[in-house]
């Protein structure tokens, strides 16, 4: 699952390392606000795999039903996005302060990523159904090959046709297209017969299997809250972002190398995360207290020792990993005023991570959007008003006390139910 994890921030740090040695910052910041807005729009539908995730997981059953449910969700919402975003991106490219050479590349990035909201979408779905039956290698095999592509496409589009953002975007475009092509694929490797099983309850039945009104009452429970839980973590870094575009190309240019470092430890460490919430709705659906107990300290013990070393990888590389992604050196200046920050989240992140994970393997997804609530509207929002004066310190600062108080609640939650003992 680490393997699987790091691959996706890996792809947006390719397009990051590769644009940030173009002559001029505009491109890597106009790509930084287009990621940013596609990251926005379709990781607010991320319950598509956090929830089938922990569904599949209790169902016992193999969860091929909640498969199907998930993937005709995923293709409606993703031809709603389009048809409802592409009218605005203007005005959406215009709020993230991005300045005046900044903003065709990430208006023309946008037209073509968003283009790929239906497959990305229903690949949220089937990794998220690999990931509740324990299959660890098919998200591997799909999100490899996908950012494989991706990368020999930026290097022939971007670095080879010189077509910068949009290059890009149609690389990513491309690695969408592919992604969901293997994953179908993989679907026979799970089991015989299940791609077709899966077609003939789609059509053939007429639909039968989605005439159940209480399994979508139940998808629409656990992916309400999950969604509003998405929108508010999507709305901070959104909006973190914007306050970096608001003090110049070359301070967004370095926050979104920094961004793509975290996000490449971020999804590392959900890799524990991702393995425990299988193995935690397999502990809720035998009604096993000792399989729950022992996958939440084991998971959690790993998590943290891995957290450990990547800060000692960010603090003794700087030189190194920040080289390259740009050789900018007013870029390189601006990153290591605040690279220190870095540094310091995976060390109290990984809380906030690994109990993600916990929480959706065993349902409780109320509880992470109380959480992330609190964190981003009562800790975020006042802790950048206050340090406005601080500039890129300031957003820094209110990054980390935003991560800092997801880990806290979640613990907060989490002590509560072992203390009553009513996780099983």
């Amino acid at each position: 699952m680490i393997l699987s994890n790091i691959s996706l921030p890996l792809l947006g740090a390719v397009d990051t390392a590769i644009l940030g040695h173009l002559p001029s910052p505009e491109y890597l910041s106009g790509v930084a606000i287009g990621a940013s807005i596609m990251s926005m729009l379709l990781w607010a539908f991320g319950f598509l795999r956090m929830g089938t995730t922990g569904l599949v997981a209790r169902s016992g059953d193999g969860g091929e039903l909640w498969l199907l449910r998930a993937l005709c969700l995923a293709v409606a919402l993703g031809l709603g996005l389009i048809l409802l975003v592409w009218p605005l991106l203007g005005h959406i490219v215009h709020w993230m302060n991005a300045s005046a050479e900044a903003r065709p590349q990430a208006l023309i990035y946008l037209q073509i990523r968003l283009l790929s909201a239906p497959l990305a979408l229903a690949n949220f779905a089937l990794l998220g159904f690999f990931i509740g039956r324990q299959d660890s290698r098919a998200p591997l095999f799909i999100l490899l090959a996908a950012n494989l592509l991706n990368i020999a496409l930026d290097f022939l589009l971007i670095v080879g046709l010189g077509l910068g953002a949009r290059g890009a975007a149609l690389a990513t475009l491309c690695a969408d297209i592919a992604a969901l092509a293997m994953g179908l694929a993989l679907l026979r490797r799970v089991e015989h017969g299940l791609l077709g099983r899966l077609w003939d309850g789609l059509w053939c039945r007429g639909f039968s299997p989605l005439r159940e009104p209480a399994p979508w009452l139940e998808l629409l429970r656990i992916n309400a809250d999950l969604f509003i839980r998405t929108c508010l973590l999507l709305l901070t870094l959104t909006f973190f972002t914007a306050q970096g575009a608001a003090l110049g190309d070359t301070v967004l240019a370095a926050n979104a190398i920094l961004i793509q470092l975290l996000m490449m430890t971020s999804y590392a460490l959900d890799g524990f995360a991702h393995a425990t919430e299988a193995l935690v709705g397999e502990s809720v659906a035998k009604k096993s207290p000792r399989l729950f107990s022992s996958t939440v300290r084991a998971a959690g013990l790993c998590a943290l020792v891995t957290a450990a070393g990547f800060t000692l990888i960010l603090v003794l590389g700087q030189p190194l990993i920040l080289s390259l992604f740009t050789d900018m050196p007013a870029v390189l200046e601006q990153a290591g005023r605040v690279y220190w920050w870095l540094c310091a989240l995976p060390l109290f992140a990984v809380w906030s991570y690994q109990l993600d994970g916990v929480f959706i393997g065993a349902g409780k997804s109320r509880d992470m959007r109380n959480t992330m609530f609190v964190a981003t509207v009562l800790v975020f929002f006042p802790a950048w008003w206050l340090t406005r004066s601080w500039a890129n310190q300031g957003v820094w600062f209110s990054l980390f006390l935003w991560i800092t108080a997801r880990s806290a609640g979640l613990l907060i939650y989490f002590q509560r139910y072992s203390a009553t003992k009513s996780w099983i």
